[in-house]
């Protein structure tokens, strides 16, 4: 295998995922101002749906600016050295392979983020703002941005250290012990997420007594639900948007609810919500996921297992001698377009799954309910009404709100 060759593979990798989300992106653009499907008349009025369109293409522009800025960061990177320039600095701090691997993942991917802070901050306190979304405070942006840091720094740095020292000690075979360590690393976040990682960045109650938590209690009991962790996050503490979610399972198995879908929903609508949550646990899609992950986990692994060795993989990106996390940066780039249609193909089945747990809350509580849910949850977030399905295909892991009403009516 020919450095240049690699060199070029990653390029034309580059430019062509580059071209392809531009193309997709504007084609999504164009169908903006198509005129609302009928059975979402009473989504939007006009002025409404003005505002949903201006939002959409506000966005979009933005989009442009920053994947153009992506592109001719990495681009100059490989160019003029930058990858280079991480690792002799990584190198001179010390002769161990793994501090050098922290030190240069340190450089590429804090420093990345930090260049990438002044877009966040824009998307936060100008477009959010704009729109009435934001509701995070300046000093609640940056203390976010610490604590993620710090668990990029402490739980990054720790498998990442873990993963050189399997491959010091198992060569080529370090996959496999790598596979395992992602795996129960998958689970146990699985698990603990909301327990060990969510409090550090929002408040979570239980939810208070009252008619909708009997509501709720009643609904879980009549389809054989155990749900004895029913929490309420402040989300509105950043943002206006309401969410609700299910994670873990077994005895660790809990629904957590934003605030601000309590106070934008009415009760018999949050409970279709929660029916379709229960939905994906009934239905086995929670299981299905974490296996696929895991699988596809391994995959991968295993097929960076027959290109480490390979000096050509490091040496592509610029470094002036091949190194484990060089390798890592090369490979991660020409892996993508696998990465990309196993996208693709988790999209799809996140779709399908979709409709069975609409289905089963259509056929267990009630089809209106939800359906004026997903309407109000659509408005209240200026959601594209008019997706482009080629953008579906592409990006979409829930089906267009048209399509999910129309099945929840049929």
């Amino acid at each position: 295998m020919d450095k240049s060759l690699v060199f070029y593979c990653i390029l034309f990798i580059l430019i062509g995922e580059f071209i392809l989300a531009t193309v997709m992106n504007y084609l999504n653009a164009k169908r903006f101002k198509d005129p609302i499907p009928k059975d979402l008349s009473d989504v939007y009025n006009l002025e409404e749906y003005a505002k949903s369109q201006d939002y959409k293409l506000t966005n979009y522009k933005f989009g442009i600016f920053t994947s153009i800025f992506s592109l001719t960061l990495i681009l100059l990177f490989l160019f003029f050295g930058g990858f280079a320039w991480a690792d002799n600095i990584a190198q001179s701090q010390s002769e161990n392979i793994i501090i050098q691997a922290l030190i240069f993942f340190g450089i590429i991917m804090i420093g990345s983020d930090i260049l990438n802070i002044p877009f966040s901050y824009y998307q936060t306190f100008i477009i959010e703002e704009k729109f009435g979304f934001n509701k995070t405070s300046k000093a609640t942006f940056f203390v976010d941005k610490l604590k993620q840091w710090a668990m990029t720094v402490v739980v990054g740095g720790g498998i990442l250290s873990l993963v050189i020292w399997f491959f010091q000690w198992a060569g080529t075979n370090f996959w496999l012990y790598t596979w395992a360590l992602v795996a129960v690393f998958t689970l146990f976040m699985n698990l603990f997420y909301s327990k060990l990682i969510v409090p550090l960045f929002n408040k979570q109650e239980p939810l208070e007594a009252g008619s909708l938590k009997e509501k709720i209690e009643n609904y879980a009991a009549q389809v054989g639900f155990d749900l004895q962790n029913i929490f309420v996050i402040n989300g509105s503490k950043r943002s206006t948007k309401a969410n609700a979610y299910f994670s873990g399972f077994g005895k660790e198995k809990r629904v957590t609810l934003y605030d601000t879908l309590i106070n934008d929903l009415e009760e018999e609508e949050i409970v279709a919500v929660l029916a379709h949550e229960i939905g994906h646990y009934k239905k086995k899609h929670i299981i299905f996921n974490l296996a696929t992950s895991i699988l596809l986990t391994g995959l991968m692994l295993l097929i960076l297992s027959l290109f480490i060795n390979n000096p050509e993989v490091s040496l592509a990106i610029g470094v002036n001698r091949p190194s484990f996390h060089a390798a890592l940066i090369g490979f991660g780039i020409l892996y993508s377009p696998i990465s990309e249609i196993t996208g693709l193909l988790m999209n799809h089945f996140s779709r399908k799954f979709e409709y069975q747990a609409d289905d089963y809350a259509k056929h267990t509580y009630a089809a209106l309910p939800l359906v004026t849910s997903l309407k109000k949850l659509s408005k209240n977030s200026l959601s594209n009404l008019t997706p482009h399905p080629a953008y579906v295909f592409m990006h979409y892991s829930h089906p267009p709100l048209i399509d999910r009403i129309r099945n929840l009516k049929a």
